[in-house]
């Protein structure tokens, strides 16, 4: 049985980062993999909103799966399927062959923020897992802040293939260190756990739980408003306003030391004031923010300025709702961790899928309509996020 350690959470917080790591690590290589294949960006895109589906689905059976066999030999089987779909993307022979083999290395990366979240639950508990969770949370998002830069330096120095090759090495060191330092953290797992008539019972048993539901929405509407500015902040910043990219780059960098600031307090906090309060309160926040900064945008005053600023209290609010959602979610069900962990990873990508791409379609033009509609969705997120926890959240836990 896995106990809490300093070296299991730095293990748990690489698995959780091995998601955005694979996404952020490869994008500055996208021009370079569209010239040395002789094809279109469109193609090359596919690299890229593959992997995004494939994630998203494959782990609805990952939880299930760590549910029935245990967390660790999972947790093994998926980062050797992503270590050989590595190195497979590095030989990739075609630009179809690429987006097959990044296909397969979403189902091996999946395993890694599913069972990172899922194994905090088992190790630490449910009173200790939304302040750890708030530690890995604020680690997890060096992914964005780095990965770009040390991708870009291996693709200039070394090729695209430095990119795949360098997450070959990080997959097989953490291989090694999973073997060395996870032990299983399920010590009772559930022999129908894998049978298609359990998995859809254990899902309707979540989802009619009005408490799982609202956490759950809550996590997923937070992350949408995150994913919203990734996706439309290019569009905006450099398309509206004209900045440069290096430029745009420290904006990001800004942004994103927001989240890692209200994580890193959140985990702090929780134990004083505990985790539904400081959910709320971050919901409160971010509506706030995000609203503050639609009516910036739609005013005289829209500037640079007028809109990171506004964004950087949005992620502070981001970091105290995301890990106290998901600890929350997940505290009821230790004997099906995995499977509620699955279906908070599938409901937040694919939330966050659909409005990227409502924004990514509103936002084309650059124009004035792009200014506003970014920080709309992000408000309307915000907005979503205090009421699914009034709705759904607070009269769950209401005294009868």
């Amino acid at each position: 049985m896995s106990r809490p350690t300093p070296i299991l959470a730095v293990l748990l917080t690489t698995l959780v980062a091995l998601g955005p790591l694979s996404t952020d690590f490869y994008l500055p290589s996208l021009p370079a993999i569209t010239a040395a294949f002789a094809t279109d960006g469109a193609h090359t895109q596919l690299t890229l909103s593959v992997y995004l589906a494939g994630f998203a689905v494959a782990q609805l059976v990952v939880g299930p799966l760590a549910d029935r066999f245990g967390r660790r030999p999972v947790v093994l089987g998926g980062l050797i399927v992503y270590l050989l779909a590595s190195l497979a993307c590095c030989a990739a022979p075609s630009i179809e062959a690429l987006i097959l083999a990044r296909l397969v290395q979403a189902l091996g990366a999946c395993v890694g923020p599913v069972l990172g979240r899922t194994i905090v639950r088992d190790v630490w508990g449910p009173a200790d897992a939304a302040r750890v969770l708030a530690y890995v949370s604020g680690a997890m998002a060096l992914a964005p802040l780095i990965g770009p830069f040390l991708g870009g330096l291996l693709t200039v120095f070394f090729g695209w293939q430095a990119n795949f090759a360098a997450l070959a090495l990080f997959s097989a060191l953490q291989i090694a260190a999973t073997w060395r330092w996870l032990a299983e953290s399920n010590p009772h797992p559930d022999p129908t756990a894998t049978q298609l008539a359990r998995i859809a019972a254990n899902y309707r048993r979540l989802l009619a739980d009005r408490a799982y539901l609202g956490y759950l929405l809550c996590q997923s509407f937070a992350y949408s408003a995150l994913f919203a500015f990734i996706s439309g902040s290019a569009f905006v910043l450099i398309g509206h306003f004209g900045l440069a990219p290096a430029t745009y780059g420290l904006c990001f960098g800004v942004v994103v030391t927001g989240y890692m600031a209200g994580s890193a307090l959140s985990g702090r906090l929780v134990g004083r004031f505990g985790s539904d309060r400081l959910l709320f309160a971050g919901g409160l926040v971010g509506a706030g923010a995000g609203l503050a900064m639609w009516a910036l945008a739609a005013s005289p005053l829209a500037s640079v300025a007028a809109l990171l600023g506004p964004m950087v209290f949005v992620t502070v609010a981001l970091g105290l709702v995301m890990p106290n959602a998901t600890g929350r979610a997940l505290a009821p069900y230790p004997q099906m961790a995995g499977a509620a962990s699955s279906l908070i990873g599938f409901a937040q990508m694919s939330i966050a899928a659909l409005i990227g791409i409502v924004v990514g379609h509103g936002l084309e033009d650059g124009g004035q309509g792009a200014l506003t509609l970014l920080p709309a969705a992000i408000a309307a997120c915000g907005v979503l996020v205090p009421l699914c926890y009034l709705a759904l959240v607070r009269p769950a836990h209401a005294p009868a």
